[in-house]
Protein backbone atom coordinates (compact mmCIF):
# COMPACT_ATOMS: atom_id res chain seq x y z
CA UNK A 1 0.00 0.00 0.00
CA UNK A 2 1.25 3.70 -0.58
CA UNK A 3 2.22 5.34 2.88
CA UNK A 4 2.34 9.49 3.10
CA UNK A 5 5.73 9.48 2.21
CA UNK A 6 4.94 7.83 -1.02
CA UNK A 7 6.25 4.51 -1.03
CA UNK A 8 4.79 1.99 -3.23
CA UNK A 9 3.62 5.30 -5.59
CA UNK A 10 5.12 6.16 -9.19
CA UNK A 11 4.82 8.55 -11.04
CA UNK A 12 5.30 8.57 -14.92
CA UNK A 13 6.04 11.74 -16.29
CA UNK A 14 6.88 12.86 -19.95
CA UNK A 15 5.10 15.21 -22.34
CA UNK A 16 1.69 14.25 -23.84
CA UNK A 17 2.87 12.41 -27.04
CA UNK A 18 6.14 10.21 -25.80
CA UNK A 19 4.71 6.82 -25.72
CA UNK A 20 3.45 6.46 -22.40
CA UNK A 21 0.36 4.93 -23.31
CA UNK A 22 2.46 1.92 -24.58
CA UNK A 23 4.60 2.23 -21.46
CA UNK A 24 1.57 2.01 -19.37
CA UNK A 25 -0.04 -0.60 -21.28
CA UNK A 26 2.37 -3.10 -21.08
CA UNK A 27 3.04 -1.94 -17.06
CA UNK A 28 -0.57 -2.62 -16.01
CA UNK A 29 0.11 -6.69 -17.03
CA UNK A 30 2.76 -7.00 -14.08
CA UNK A 31 1.01 -8.73 -11.58
CA UNK A 32 2.40 -6.60 -9.02
CA UNK A 33 1.69 -3.48 -10.35
CA UNK A 34 -1.41 -1.35 -10.84
CA UNK A 35 -1.31 1.30 -13.84
CA UNK A 36 -4.33 2.56 -15.74
CA UNK A 37 -5.07 5.65 -18.09
CA UNK A 38 -4.49 9.02 -17.25
CA UNK A 39 -5.78 10.16 -13.98
CA UNK A 40 -5.12 13.85 -13.44
CA UNK A 41 -6.53 14.17 -10.09
CA UNK A 42 -3.73 15.75 -8.86
CA UNK A 43 -4.14 18.58 -11.00
CA UNK A 44 -7.96 19.28 -9.80
CA UNK A 45 -6.31 19.03 -5.94
CA UNK A 46 -3.95 21.82 -6.73
CA UNK A 47 -6.73 23.83 -8.85
CA UNK A 48 -8.86 23.77 -5.43
CA UNK A 49 -6.38 27.06 -4.58
CA UNK A 50 -7.50 28.97 -8.18
CA UNK A 51 -11.27 29.04 -7.00
CA UNK A 52 -12.94 29.59 -10.51
CA UNK A 53 -16.53 30.43 -11.12
CA UNK A 54 -18.92 28.57 -9.60
CA UNK A 55 -22.45 28.71 -9.80
CA UNK A 56 -22.92 29.12 -6.09
CA UNK A 57 -20.56 32.21 -5.84
CA UNK A 58 -18.43 32.84 -3.57
CA UNK A 59 -14.97 33.21 -6.01
CA UNK A 60 -13.47 35.99 -3.98
CA UNK A 61 -14.62 34.27 -0.66
CA UNK A 62 -12.64 30.46 -1.51
CA UNK A 63 -9.71 32.33 -2.69
CA UNK A 64 -9.50 33.92 0.65
CA UNK A 65 -9.62 30.90 2.56
CA UNK A 66 -7.48 28.66 0.30
CA UNK A 67 -4.52 31.25 0.00
CA UNK A 68 -5.57 33.19 2.99
CA UNK A 69 -6.75 31.68 6.21
CA UNK A 70 -5.38 27.69 5.63
CA UNK A 71 -2.11 27.61 5.69
CA UNK A 72 0.22 25.71 3.13
CA UNK A 73 0.80 22.86 5.57
CA UNK A 74 -3.09 21.90 6.02
CA UNK A 75 -3.63 22.47 2.32
CA UNK A 76 -1.11 19.55 1.32
CA UNK A 77 -2.48 17.40 4.02
CA UNK A 78 -5.69 17.21 2.75
CA UNK A 79 -4.42 16.83 -0.16
CA UNK A 80 -2.46 14.17 0.66
CA UNK A 81 -4.63 12.13 2.50
CA UNK A 82 -7.23 12.53 -0.50
CA UNK A 83 -4.81 11.42 -2.55
CA UNK A 84 -4.21 8.42 -0.22
CA UNK A 85 -7.10 7.29 -0.22
CA UNK A 86 -7.22 7.17 -3.95
CA UNK A 87 -4.68 5.29 -4.52
CA UNK A 88 -5.05 2.64 -2.07
CA UNK A 89 -8.50 2.11 -3.34
CA UNK A 90 -7.45 1.68 -6.44
CA UNK A 91 -4.66 -0.98 -5.01
CA UNK A 92 -7.83 -2.61 -2.73
CA UNK A 93 -9.36 -3.34 -6.12
CA UNK A 94 -6.31 -4.10 -8.05
CA UNK A 95 -5.76 -7.76 -7.64
CA UNK A 96 -3.01 -8.10 -5.36
CA UNK A 97 -1.42 -5.29 -6.72
CA UNK A 98 1.22 -3.39 -4.08
CA UNK A 99 2.41 -0.36 -6.48
CA UNK A 100 0.59 2.19 -8.35
CA UNK A 101 1.32 4.04 -10.91
CA UNK A 102 0.28 7.46 -12.05
CA UNK A 103 0.67 8.01 -15.29
CA UNK A 104 0.04 11.65 -16.08
CA UNK A 105 1.78 13.85 -18.57
CA UNK A 106 0.45 17.69 -17.88
CA UNK A 107 2.03 16.75 -14.46
CA UNK A 108 4.67 19.09 -15.29
CA UNK A 109 3.16 22.24 -14.28
CA UNK A 110 2.81 20.73 -10.88
CA UNK A 111 5.85 18.94 -9.56
CA UNK A 112 6.52 21.48 -6.92
CA UNK A 113 3.56 19.97 -5.28
CA UNK A 114 4.20 16.33 -6.27
CA UNK A 115 7.28 16.66 -4.30
CA UNK A 116 5.97 18.29 -1.50
CA UNK A 117 3.25 15.26 -1.25
CA UNK A 118 4.91 12.11 -2.03
CA UNK A 119 9.03 13.21 -1.70
CA UNK A 120 9.46 9.31 -1.64
CA UNK A 121 7.75 8.55 -4.64
CA UNK A 122 9.65 6.96 -7.52
CA UNK A 123 9.70 8.97 -10.45
CA UNK A 124 9.88 7.72 -14.42
CA UNK A 125 11.14 10.09 -16.96
CA UNK A 126 10.04 8.74 -20.12
CA UNK A 127 11.57 10.46 -22.89
CA UNK A 128 11.21 10.88 -26.60
CA UNK A 129 12.83 12.44 -29.50
CA UNK A 130 11.40 15.87 -29.70
CA UNK A 131 10.63 16.15 -33.67
CA UNK A 132 8.92 12.23 -33.25
CA UNK A 133 6.76 13.84 -30.01
CA UNK A 134 5.56 16.84 -32.61
CA UNK A 135 4.73 14.42 -35.36
CA UNK A 136 2.61 12.43 -33.02
CA UNK A 137 0.85 15.54 -32.65
CA UNK A 138 0.55 16.21 -36.30
CA UNK A 139 -0.99 12.96 -37.09
CA UNK A 140 -3.04 12.77 -34.14
CA UNK A 141 -4.56 16.14 -35.60
CA UNK A 142 -4.93 14.87 -38.78
CA UNK A 143 -7.09 11.22 -37.67
CA UNK A 144 -9.06 13.16 -35.56
CA UNK A 145 -10.25 15.74 -37.83
CA UNK A 146 -8.82 18.87 -36.39
CA UNK A 147 -6.30 20.82 -36.83
CA UNK A 148 -2.75 19.37 -38.02
CA UNK A 149 -1.21 23.27 -39.45
CA UNK A 150 1.63 22.78 -36.74
CA UNK A 151 3.30 26.00 -37.74
CA UNK A 152 0.45 28.13 -36.63
CA UNK A 153 -0.22 26.19 -33.21
CA UNK A 154 3.95 26.99 -32.74
CA UNK A 155 3.94 30.21 -34.17
CA UNK A 156 0.67 31.96 -32.57
CA UNK A 157 0.86 34.82 -30.27
CA UNK A 158 -2.28 32.76 -28.51
CA UNK A 159 -2.26 30.31 -26.06
CA UNK A 160 -2.30 26.73 -26.70
CA UNK A 161 -2.10 23.80 -24.27
CA UNK A 162 -0.56 22.07 -27.02
CA UNK A 163 1.83 24.55 -27.29
CA UNK A 164 2.92 24.61 -23.76
CA UNK A 165 3.30 20.87 -24.21
CA UNK A 166 5.94 20.95 -26.73
CA UNK A 167 7.79 24.04 -25.02
CA UNK A 168 7.62 24.82 -21.16
CA UNK A 169 5.94 21.41 -20.67
CA UNK A 170 9.43 19.70 -21.73
CA UNK A 171 11.94 22.11 -21.04
CA UNK A 172 10.35 21.32 -16.97
CA UNK A 173 11.03 17.87 -17.34
CA UNK A 174 14.24 19.10 -18.38
CA UNK A 175 15.15 20.66 -15.38
CA UNK A 176 13.34 18.69 -13.02
CA UNK A 177 15.39 15.54 -13.90
CA UNK A 178 18.75 17.24 -14.33
CA UNK A 179 20.46 15.97 -11.24
CA UNK A 180 20.96 12.13 -10.84
CA UNK A 181 18.49 10.98 -7.78
CA UNK A 182 17.79 7.85 -6.54
CA UNK A 183 14.15 8.35 -7.03
CA UNK A 184 14.99 9.01 -10.74
CA UNK A 185 14.67 6.62 -13.57
CA UNK A 186 15.55 7.36 -16.90
CA UNK A 187 13.73 5.60 -19.74
CA UNK A 188 13.88 5.63 -23.79
CA UNK A 189 11.01 5.60 -25.70
CA UNK A 190 13.53 4.55 -28.68
CA UNK A 191 15.06 1.68 -26.41
CA UNK A 192 12.16 0.51 -25.19
CA UNK A 193 10.62 -0.35 -28.66
CA UNK A 194 13.74 -1.90 -29.52
CA UNK A 195 14.19 -3.90 -26.44
CA UNK A 196 11.01 -4.40 -24.47
CA UNK A 197 11.93 -6.90 -22.23
CA UNK A 198 15.48 -5.49 -21.21
CA UNK A 199 14.23 -2.08 -21.04
CA UNK A 200 11.00 -2.99 -18.64
CA UNK A 201 13.46 -5.59 -17.22
CA UNK A 202 15.79 -2.49 -15.15
CA UNK A 203 11.91 -0.66 -14.80
CA UNK A 204 10.81 -3.10 -12.99
CA UNK A 205 13.63 -3.40 -10.49
CA UNK A 206 13.69 0.37 -9.85
CA UNK A 207 10.07 -0.26 -8.77
CA UNK A 208 11.26 -2.87 -6.33
CA UNK A 209 10.02 -5.45 -7.89
CA UNK A 210 11.02 -8.46 -11.12
CA UNK A 211 10.01 -8.64 -14.46
CA UNK A 212 7.46 -10.80 -15.16
CA UNK A 213 7.66 -12.87 -18.43
CA UNK A 214 5.72 -11.57 -21.24
CA UNK A 215 4.54 -8.38 -20.07
CA UNK A 216 5.39 -6.55 -23.62
CA UNK A 217 3.42 -8.80 -25.31
CA UNK A 218 -0.25 -6.72 -24.04
CA UNK A 219 -2.42 -7.88 -26.88
CA UNK A 220 -2.13 -11.69 -25.71
CA UNK A 221 -4.11 -10.15 -22.26
CA UNK A 222 -6.53 -7.79 -23.84
CA UNK A 223 -9.21 -10.36 -22.40
CA UNK A 224 -8.10 -9.30 -18.69
CA UNK A 225 -9.95 -7.26 -15.92
CA UNK A 226 -6.59 -4.71 -15.47
CA UNK A 227 -6.47 -4.64 -19.16
CA UNK A 228 -10.38 -3.96 -19.88
CA UNK A 229 -10.30 -1.66 -17.47
CA UNK A 230 -6.93 0.07 -19.14
CA UNK A 231 -8.97 0.49 -22.86
CA UNK A 232 -12.19 1.32 -21.21
CA UNK A 233 -11.21 4.75 -19.98
CA UNK A 234 -10.68 5.80 -23.68
CA UNK A 235 -7.80 8.38 -23.26
CA UNK A 236 -4.42 8.34 -24.26
CA UNK A 237 -2.73 6.86 -27.47
CA UNK A 238 -5.88 5.56 -29.61
CA UNK A 239 -3.46 3.53 -31.44
CA UNK A 240 -1.84 1.83 -28.46
CA UNK A 241 -4.79 -1.30 -29.44
CA UNK A 242 -3.87 -1.74 -33.00
CA UNK A 243 -0.80 -3.69 -32.36
CA UNK A 244 0.06 -6.42 -29.57
CA UNK A 245 3.56 -5.54 -28.89
CA UNK A 246 5.97 -2.77 -29.38
CA UNK A 247 7.05 -1.87 -32.77
CA UNK A 248 9.66 0.69 -34.14
CA UNK A 249 7.49 1.75 -37.09
CA UNK A 250 7.38 5.11 -35.42
CA UNK A 251 10.61 6.05 -34.28
CA UNK A 252 12.05 7.67 -37.77
CA UNK A 253 8.73 8.93 -39.32
CA UNK A 254 8.99 12.24 -38.11
CA UNK A 255 10.66 12.45 -41.53
CA UNK A 256 8.05 11.51 -43.26
CA UNK A 257 5.51 13.12 -41.48
CA UNK A 258 6.97 17.06 -40.65
CA UNK A 259 7.64 19.76 -43.35
CA UNK A 260 11.17 21.34 -43.15
CA UNK A 261 9.44 24.07 -42.23
CA UNK A 262 8.22 22.60 -39.08
CA UNK A 263 11.34 20.88 -37.95
CA UNK A 264 13.31 24.08 -38.66
CA UNK A 265 10.39 26.66 -36.37
CA UNK A 266 10.75 23.76 -33.55
CA UNK A 267 14.51 23.50 -33.33
CA UNK A 268 14.73 26.99 -33.14
CA UNK A 269 12.24 27.10 -30.55
CA UNK A 270 13.88 24.67 -28.19
CA UNK A 271 17.82 25.30 -29.07
CA UNK A 272 20.51 22.55 -29.98
CA UNK A 273 21.34 21.83 -26.61
CA UNK A 274 17.94 20.46 -25.55
CA UNK A 275 18.42 17.53 -28.21
CA UNK A 276 21.95 16.49 -27.25
CA UNK A 277 21.36 16.58 -23.18
CA UNK A 278 18.51 14.27 -24.19
CA UNK A 279 20.66 12.14 -26.32
CA UNK A 280 19.54 12.91 -29.71
CA UNK A 281 22.45 15.01 -31.02
CA UNK A 282 22.26 12.19 -34.01
CA UNK A 283 18.55 13.13 -35.07
CA UNK A 284 19.69 17.03 -34.43
CA UNK A 285 22.17 16.77 -36.83
CA UNK A 286 19.94 14.70 -39.57
CA UNK A 287 17.03 17.63 -39.12
CA UNK A 288 19.34 20.60 -39.19
CA UNK A 289 21.05 19.10 -42.45
CA UNK A 290 17.78 17.92 -43.68
CA UNK A 291 16.71 21.92 -43.25
CA UNK A 292 19.75 23.53 -44.31
CA UNK A 293 19.93 25.26 -41.26
CA UNK A 294 21.99 25.28 -37.85
CA UNK A 295 19.69 25.77 -34.97
CA UNK A 296 21.32 28.08 -32.17
CA UNK A 297 22.48 26.01 -28.50
CA UNK A 298 19.88 27.58 -26.40
CA UNK A 299 15.75 27.95 -26.52
CA UNK A 300 13.86 30.98 -27.30
CA UNK A 301 14.06 32.96 -24.38
CA UNK A 302 10.95 35.07 -25.54
CA UNK A 303 8.76 32.92 -26.71
CA UNK A 304 9.46 30.69 -23.79
CA UNK A 305 8.56 33.27 -21.14
CA UNK A 306 5.40 34.25 -23.26
CA UNK A 307 4.48 30.46 -23.00
CA UNK A 308 5.09 30.32 -19.19
CA UNK A 309 2.98 33.25 -18.61
CA UNK A 310 0.16 32.09 -20.56
CA UNK A 311 0.16 28.33 -18.56
CA UNK A 312 0.26 30.44 -15.29
CA UNK A 313 -2.62 32.36 -16.20
CA UNK A 314 -4.83 30.03 -18.27
CA UNK A 315 -4.33 27.30 -14.85
CA UNK A 316 -3.82 29.84 -12.05
CA UNK A 317 -0.65 27.49 -10.98
CA UNK A 318 3.25 29.35 -10.46
CA UNK A 319 5.80 27.72 -10.18
CA UNK A 320 9.75 28.25 -9.21
CA UNK A 321 11.98 29.04 -11.97
CA UNK A 322 14.77 26.32 -12.90
CA UNK A 323 13.01 23.67 -10.22
CA UNK A 324 14.63 20.54 -9.74
CA UNK A 325 13.60 17.09 -7.95
CA UNK A 326 13.63 16.95 -4.83
CA UNK A 327 13.10 13.84 -3.01
CA UNK A 328 13.05 12.30 0.47
CA UNK A 329 17.18 11.73 -0.05
CA UNK A 330 17.84 14.99 -1.40
CA UNK A 331 16.13 16.55 1.84
CA UNK A 332 17.71 14.27 4.02
CA UNK A 333 21.09 15.23 2.72
CA UNK A 334 20.34 18.63 3.34
CA UNK A 335 19.65 18.05 6.71
CA UNK A 336 22.90 15.96 7.29
CA UNK A 337 24.76 18.68 6.07
CA UNK A 338 23.42 21.27 7.69
CA UNK A 339 24.22 18.54 10.91
CA UNK A 340 27.37 18.09 10.02
CA UNK A 341 29.02 22.13 9.88
CA UNK A 342 28.01 21.75 13.53
CA UNK A 343 29.20 18.33 14.52
CA UNK A 344 25.87 17.69 16.39
CA UNK A 345 23.41 14.80 15.56
CA UNK A 346 20.55 15.42 13.23
CA UNK A 347 18.19 14.53 16.44
CA UNK A 348 20.05 17.59 18.06
CA UNK A 349 18.84 20.09 15.39
CA UNK A 350 15.25 18.66 15.41
CA UNK A 351 14.89 19.51 18.84
CA UNK A 352 16.19 22.94 18.78
CA UNK A 353 13.14 24.45 15.88
CA UNK A 354 10.67 21.96 18.38
CA UNK A 355 7.95 24.90 19.78
CA UNK A 356 5.51 24.36 22.85
CA UNK A 357 2.41 23.43 21.45
CA UNK A 358 0.72 26.87 21.99
CA UNK A 359 3.14 29.22 21.17
CA UNK A 360 3.26 27.35 17.81
CA UNK A 361 -0.74 27.77 17.38
CA UNK A 362 -0.58 31.01 18.40
CA UNK A 363 2.10 31.79 15.50
CA UNK A 364 0.25 29.79 13.30
CA UNK A 365 -2.74 32.05 13.85
CA UNK A 366 -0.97 34.83 13.75
CA UNK A 367 0.14 33.81 10.32
CA UNK A 368 -3.12 33.00 8.90
CA UNK A 369 -4.85 36.36 10.08
CA UNK A 370 -1.92 38.05 8.33
CA UNK A 371 -2.96 36.39 4.91
CA UNK A 372 -6.01 36.98 5.86
CA UNK A 373 -5.87 40.60 6.18
CA UNK A 374 -3.36 40.78 3.42
CA UNK A 375 -5.53 39.56 0.77
CA UNK A 376 -8.54 41.82 1.76
CA UNK A 377 -6.09 44.46 1.73
CA UNK A 378 -4.87 43.58 -1.92
CA UNK A 379 -8.82 43.13 -2.88
CA UNK A 380 -9.35 46.62 -1.57
CA UNK A 381 -6.85 47.75 -3.78
CA UNK A 382 -7.98 46.25 -6.69
CA UNK A 383 -11.05 47.06 -6.01
CA UNK A 384 -10.05 51.36 -5.69
CA UNK A 385 -8.27 50.76 -8.94
CA UNK A 386 -10.87 49.25 -10.96
CA UNK A 387 -13.49 52.35 -9.24
CA UNK A 388 -11.05 54.73 -9.90
CA UNK A 389 -10.66 53.93 -13.52
CA UNK A 390 -14.64 53.49 -14.04
CA UNK A 391 -14.39 57.10 -12.24
CA UNK A 392 -11.80 58.52 -14.86
CA UNK A 393 -14.35 56.88 -17.58
CA UNK A 394 -16.85 58.77 -16.11
CA UNK A 395 -15.46 62.31 -16.12
CA UNK A 396 -14.14 61.90 -19.61
CA UNK A 397 -17.16 61.29 -20.92
CA UNK A 398 -18.63 64.18 -18.93
CA UNK A 399 -16.09 66.20 -20.28
CA UNK A 400 -16.89 65.38 -23.53
CA UNK A 401 -20.50 66.25 -23.31
CA UNK A 402 -19.94 69.71 -21.43
CA UNK A 403 -17.70 70.44 -24.71
CA UNK A 404 -20.40 68.93 -27.13
CA UNK A 405 -23.32 71.06 -25.69
CA UNK A 406 -21.91 74.82 -26.68
CA UNK A 407 -21.67 73.23 -30.01
CA UNK A 408 -25.07 71.79 -30.16
CA UNK A 409 -26.43 74.76 -29.13
CA UNK A 410 -25.11 77.13 -31.75
CA UNK A 411 -26.16 74.75 -34.63
CA UNK A 412 -29.54 75.29 -32.72
CA UNK A 413 -30.03 78.48 -32.92
CA UNK A 414 -28.90 78.35 -36.45
CA UNK A 415 -30.94 75.42 -37.43
CA UNK A 416 -34.17 77.92 -36.03
CA UNK A 417 -33.17 80.94 -37.60
CA UNK A 418 -32.47 79.32 -40.88
CA UNK A 419 -36.45 77.84 -40.95
CA UNK A 420 -37.87 81.02 -40.09
CA UNK A 421 -36.03 83.20 -42.86
CA UNK A 422 -37.88 80.58 -45.28
CA UNK A 423 -34.39 78.93 -45.89
CA UNK A 424 -32.60 82.37 -46.64
CA UNK A 425 -29.37 83.23 -45.11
Amino acid sequence: MVDAHGNNLAFLLCTPRSGSSLATVMLQNHSKLFATQEMWFLMSLLDLKSAPRRAYGGGAILDRFFNGVLPGEAFEEACRSFALQVYNGLLRSGGGADTIIDKSPRYYYLLEFLDALFPRSRRIWLIRNPFAVLASYKKLGSSRGGSSDLTAMLGSSAFDIKAADLTVGLLRYCRYFSRPDPFAYRLHYEKLVADPRGQLTGLCRFLGTEYEDGMENYGERMGSSKSGLYFSMGVGDPNVAEHAAPHEDSVHAWKDVLTKREAELYGRMLGARVFVELGYGEQLEEAEKWAGVRFGQEPDDSLMALRARQLAEATGCSWEADYEMRSDFSGGEKKLSAASKTGRRVSDVDDDVRQPHDSHSQLLQLQMTVRALEQRLESGILEQRRLRSQLNAMKRKADWLKSAIPFGSRLSRLASAYMVGGGKK
